[in-house]
């Protein structure tokens, strides 16, 4: 006897969920804020506004702060960046983006681990310190699950425009930490793309834009938020900006596969 329709449909979703359950290619999010996501989110409350290229999908998951995969929505972030009000950020567009590249199985399952935090210098970001060991504790994790780490999507430096020490520091501090977090993730040739900060929270802006510049290590690629939109804050991206930051960081990411 054929089974019923019911039983098939059920067994259908069955499928799809355990095709989902894990990711195949990972990707980390750290940083600061404009990574964490404030695009719609800028007037004390997110306006809830969701493009079509952060829509959710069961074939992009993220890991949650009790460290499960689950589908991803936006706010991305959300538990993550806290103590703040989320919006929308770079990582769902990112993930659609390679999601749709002719270089990427149609089979793959994308997955985005938040780690970015609000108003923090990378000296916050060292090894040793609650946010870094946070971002390698969460990597280890996702990496436990058998995908395959894609890459480090950094979008940080606002907080370091306030000190010129800080400013001037920032090549040397970046990387030492994409140095420690390749060794702590036993990943010595993973990728990091570092986005060029647009604003900043002081006046020491192209200092550190001069510093994200001079890093100078293999496997990193450098991405220029100069230019975007920016919301009346003055301080972070729209959400329109955050939909193109993210299809430039996954042309950036496609760009080392050919």
């Amino acid at each position: 006897m054929a089974p019923q329709p019911q039983v098939v449909a059920l067994l259908l979703l069955l499928l799809v969920a355990t095709a989902t359950s894990t990711p195949t290619l990972i990707f980390l999010l750290a940083g600061q804020s404009n990574m964490g996501g404030r695009g719609g989110a800028t007037s004390g409350s997110w306006d809830g506004v969701v493009p079509p290229e952060c829509a959710p999908s069961p074939r992009i998951l993220r890991l949650s702060p009790d460290l499960r995969w689950e589908e991803a929505r936006e706010p991305l972030h959300a538990g993550i960046d806290v103590h703040n009000v989320l919006g929308v950020g770079p990582g769902m567009p990112f993930a659609h983006a390679v999601r749709a590249s002719r270089a990427i199985p149609p089979s793959t399952v994308v997955g985005l681990v938040p780690c970015a935090q609000g108003g923090t210098p990378i000296a916050n970001w060292s090894r040793g310190t609650e946010l870094y060991d946070r971002m390698v504790t969460r990597g280890r994790a996702a990496m436990a699950t058998g995908g395959r780490m894609g890459a480090l999507l950094w979008y940080q430096g606002e907080a370091d425009t306030i000190r010129l020490e800080d400013a001037e520091a920032y090549a040397g501090r970046m990387e030492a930490m994409v140095r420690d977090v390749r060794r702590d993730l036993a990943a010595p040739e993973l990728l990091v793309i570092q986005v060029g900060i647009a604003t900043g929270q002081g006046k020491f802006i192209q200092p550190v834009r001069e510093a994200q510049k001079a890093v100078r290590l293999p496997w990193l690629k450098y991405v220029d938020a100069k230019g975007l939109p920016i919301a009346d804050d003055y301080t972070h991206l729209t959400t329109p900006a955050q939909v193109t930051l993210g299809k430039m960081l996954a042309k950036a990411y496609l760009s080392t596969l050919y």
